[in-house]
């Protein structure tokens, strides 16, 4: 039996695995986008018009509407590519991770000094 079929679900997480790859293609082919400053201005300027360009689903765009990480990710967002899209509004990692987390971001920042990371 492979590992993936041995694996436990871990609550409250969402494990990236191929079906929400293949869920989330739409949107982090559109993440991935903005590594290019020219899609970055597109997006700002019109956020619907682009996100309809990539086919992004009605669960997608309100997931985007709402700048919510985690809906980003149920909706089969990868963490690396929605660090794209945080990216426009000025978002690090640790704003990421702290909105997944439920804690403010200094919180968070001293969570993880706190364990040596």
């Amino acid at each position: 039996m492979s590992p993936a079929k041995n694996r436990q679900p871990v609550p409250g997480t969402t494990i990236f695995d191929s079906v929400q790859a293949r869920k989330g293609y739409a949107l982090n082919k559109m993440c991935y986008s903005f590594n290019d400053a020219a899609n970055r201005k597109a997006f700002v300027a019109d956020e619907d018009a682009y996100c309809a360009k990539y086919g992004l689903n009605a669960e997608q765009r309100d997931a985007i509407r709402n700048r919510n990480v985690l809906q980003l990710i149920a909706a089969g967002g990868n963490a690396y590519y929605l660090a794209k899209f945080a990216g426009i509004f000025g978002l690090d990692m640790q704003d990421i991770g702290a909105q997944q987390t439920g804690m403010s971001k200094d919180a968070f920042k001293a969570k993880l000094v706190a364990a040596g990371r």
